[in-house]
């Protein structure tokens, strides 16, 4: 027997609520100099109760092939990809309207 989702009543494996959230997102891209003057790329704006923040981190630090982490809600990506994450973000569902 399936689970029920407790927020829009569909069975597990066809929730949509993850979905709907990455479409409601407001994210900002920036790059930051860190000590000995190593860049950063900051993903800030990602709501971390609605979208599993970890899973995003972990895709992007696989697709760019660099160490990062999850701070309060905000991804921190050694290097700058600051170019290539907006193409990323758009491929697992975020929309690009609201990505700046």
């Amino acid at each position: 027997m399936t689970e029920i989702c407790p927020k829009c009543g569909l069975p597990e494996d066809l929730c949509v609520c993850e979905t709907i959230a990455k479409e409601e997102q407001r994210i900002r891209i920036r790059k930051e100099k860190k000590r000995y003057g190593k860049l950063m790329t900051i993903i800030e704006g990602i709501d971390k109760t609605t979208i599993d923040i970890k899973d995003v981190a972990k895709k992007l630090k696989s697709k760019f092939a660099c160490g990062g982490t999850v701070k309060d809600s905000t991804i921190e990506l050694q290097g700058d990809h600051v170019a290539k994450v907006k193409d990323v973000l758009i491929k697992l569902g975020f929309n690009s309207d609201t990505i700046d």
